[in-house]
């Protein structure tokens, strides 16, 4: 604790006094939560001969829903993203930096650790097919570890688009994001109340997600910034979304189920969008507590590790899910591992794997940041 400690004396006194620390606390939040959250809701089930394949606590305990509201939190990254990118292209058009470069300098820093991934398990699968395994678990695995690049994908295109956003004041952002919200709701009532094609919802992938990155760019030219209009995004999200999923059929819960007709995350769906809202409202309400809790050394050296490589953490943390999974089998068939999650047992079980699970996530980490930035460096927020 005092080495920790010390750290965060040292990034304290190095952090400049302008920067938004409640924006940092915010990602790692968001980081966290998705991170938990896969962990909890995807297993990796054996299904004998050495076949493995995804299973879903929700699927067999559909009254397990409300977890996915709690750490289905991507709104919240949207909304930093867009707050850190507002803030960024606004500093780099004042040094006089073209967008080519400020676009090739920040995407750069997405697109690195990509290269990174595929790299590795490109040679990690190419000695499990030569090791036998099944086409099923090659399949699972490849779509686990390829599932956050979806993400990292749809986050580019809505970052490419930030100067559209940014430098005419608050108001073109939020119309923006209240744009992309319109846009969900007329593709959904196309889709479901009028039986058009199911394909439009993948419109709903962008509009869904320029959402959340509009509020953020919004804020960071000084909108949304007042107590009433964060309390109203908070509850006008969790009532349209209680609604949509009370009256009109959405799903409760707000990630992906295996078997399930409709997703709400999978295209983004009308439900998720207004949630992201409610959490939107929640995460700039809790701005002030936030910073002030930053200003404790333990506290921000926490935060600022997690942001010093966040899109990493994201990357890997499937990996790790996987590594501990598929290297424990030969010891056996292991509850709440490679058994099915149809129980409350299950969750306890799944529970006390979690701190070795994270323990090889960190190692991941290290290996990842010594091969990427072999010198630690603060999450950039401008």
């Amino acid at each position: 604790m005092a080495s920790l400690t010390a750290l965060g004396a040292r990034l304290d006194a190095a952090t400049p006094a302008s920067r938004a620390r409640a924006v940092d606390a915010l990602r790692a939040l968001a980081i966290v939560g998705v991170v938990l959250g896969h962990w909890m809701v995807t297993s990796v089930v054996d299904r004998g001969a050495g076949r493995f394949a995804v299973e879903s606590p929700l699927h067999h305990m559909p009254y397990f829903a409300a977890l996915s509201w709690m750490f289905q939190t991507l709104a919240v990254f949207f909304l930093v993203g867009g707050f850190s990118a507002a803030k960024s292209w606004t500093s780099a058009r004042g040094r006089g930096n073209s967008y080519g470069t400020w676009l090739r300098l920040r995407l750069r820093r997405l697109l690195v650790p990509v290269v990174l991934l595929l790299a590795v398990w490109t040679v990690a699968l190419g000695a499990l097919v030569t090791l036998g395994a099944t086409v099923e678990t090659l399949r699972t695995l490849i779509t686990l570890v390829l599932s956050p690049l979806w993400f990292l994908i749809v986050f580019a295109i809505v970052f490419a688009l930030t100067p559209a956003f940014t430098g005419h004041g608050s108001r073109v952002a939020t119309c923006a994001a209240f744009f992309g919200l319109s846009v969900v709701l007329a593709v959904d009532l196309v889709r479901f109340a009028a039986g058009g094609p199911s394909w439009l919802g993948w419109i709903n992938v962008l509009a869904g997600w320029i959402v959340p990155f509009g509020l953020g760019a919004a804020w960071a030219e000084g909108g949304w910034t007042t107590r009433r209009s964060s309390l109203g995004l908070l509850a006008g999200g969790l009532i349209a979304a209680a609604v949509l999923v009370a009256l009109f059929g959405y799903p409760a819960s707000m990630v992906g189920v295996p078997g399930a007709r409709i997703s709400n995350l999978n295209p983004p769906s009308l439900a998720v969008v207004t949630f992201g809202l409610a959490q939107c409202g929640l995460a700039l309400l809790m701005r002030a507590p936030l910073e002030r809790a930053m200003q404790r050394p333990r506290t921000w050296a926490i935060v600022a590790l997690v942001n010093f490589s966040a899109i990493v953490v994201f990357l890997w943390h499937q990996s790790a899910l996987l590594v501990v999974t598929l290297g424990t089998r030969p010891l056996g068939t292991l509850a709440g591992l490679h058994t099915m999650p149809d129980s409350l047992t299950w969750v306890a079980q799944r529970f006390a794997w979690l701190p070795l699970i994270a323990v090889v996530l960190g190692l991941l980490w290290a290996g990842a940041n010594k091969l990427l930035r072999p010198s630690p460096r603060v999450a950039d927020t401008r």
